[in-house]
């Protein structure tokens, strides 16, 4: 049983870095999530826009629509290409992640995205433009989109940093995802990189209390974390609503780990 807390926590990144899943196997992978006791934790699988050509001769005449979220890394450009190709494949479209090319400004933005027939995560750059955008988004029904990390150090943001942006998105009454750079429910040092990684529990917690956000994301205690976050209500949620991690077993396991879900099952 998935406590409504996590229900669709974890959206399938499989195929992207450091996963890196051949779609095949991602999608065979992603039916076998949603078939499992845990399917409740699981979100749709998540695809770059070029996937997409490549989902017609693997997905053939199934039945079941794919969960998918698809990503557009060239920005609202691409967003043409992009429903056409879906209107075509037996896929349910989930959610539209679209990348905010440079120079782009809100007013841009949201008219560029105004033809999605799904929800819109708007991808928020690490600049000057990131509050704007947030303040424009209020009220439009779309969401954001927070990057936590990455190849290089300097692709995760400071706890104060990202502390500044949930702040920011929370003010604004905008919902959000994060992707990136998460690959533990706990912040901690990666030992093989030396890299500063984010928790996806940290970002709950600062969702969920944002006046304190920043220590919240600082947090390392396992103990300390777990008893935050069983205090938590769901509704937070409506405030951070996934996150992306290429490996659906890792977040399960560590949940269960810190007494959050059952351990027999995990």
């Amino acid at each position: 049983m998935i406590p409504a807390l996590f229900a669709g926590l974890c959206d399938d990144a499989a195929v992207f870095p450091p996963g890196l899943a051949p779609l095949p196997d991602a999608v065979a992978a992603h039916d076998t999530h949603e078939k499992a006791w845990y399917a409740d934790l699981v979100g749709p699988l998540v695809l770059a826009a070029p996937a997409l050509g490549a989902l017609g001769d693997l997905l053939g005449s199934r039945e079941t629509p794919l969960p998918v979220a698809v990503t557009l890394p060239g920005g609202p450009a691409q967003l043409p290409g992009v429903l056409d190709a879906v209107a075509g494949l037996p896929v349910e479209l989930r959610a539209l992640e679209i990348a905010v090319p440079d120079g782009m400004g809100p007013d841009e933005v949201l008219d560029a995205v105004s033809a999605a027939t799904a929800p819109v995560y708007v991808e928020i750059p690490r600049d000057d433009r990131r509050l704007p955008l947030l303040r424009a988004l209020a009220g439009t029904g779309h969401r954001a989109k927070f990057r936590t990390g990455g190849v290089r150090a300097g692709l995760y943001p400071s706890e104060a940093e990202l502390a500044a942006a949930i702040c920011a998105a929370v003010d604004a009454g905008v919902p959000f995802k994060a992707t990136a750079g998460l690959h533990h429910a706990l912040r901690n040092t990666d030992p093989e990189t030396g890299f500063e990684q984010h928790g996806f529990l940290n970002l709950l917690l600062a969702a969920g209390d944002p006046d304190h956000a920043e220590a919240h994301l600082a947090e390392r205690d396992g103990e300390v974390v777990a008893g935050l976050v069983r205090r938590l209500d769901a509704g937070v949620r409506t405030r951070f609503t996934s996150f992306g991690t290429c490996s659906v077993s890792d977040p399960l396991t560590e949940l269960a780990a810190l007494g959050l879900l059952p351990r027999g099952e995990a």
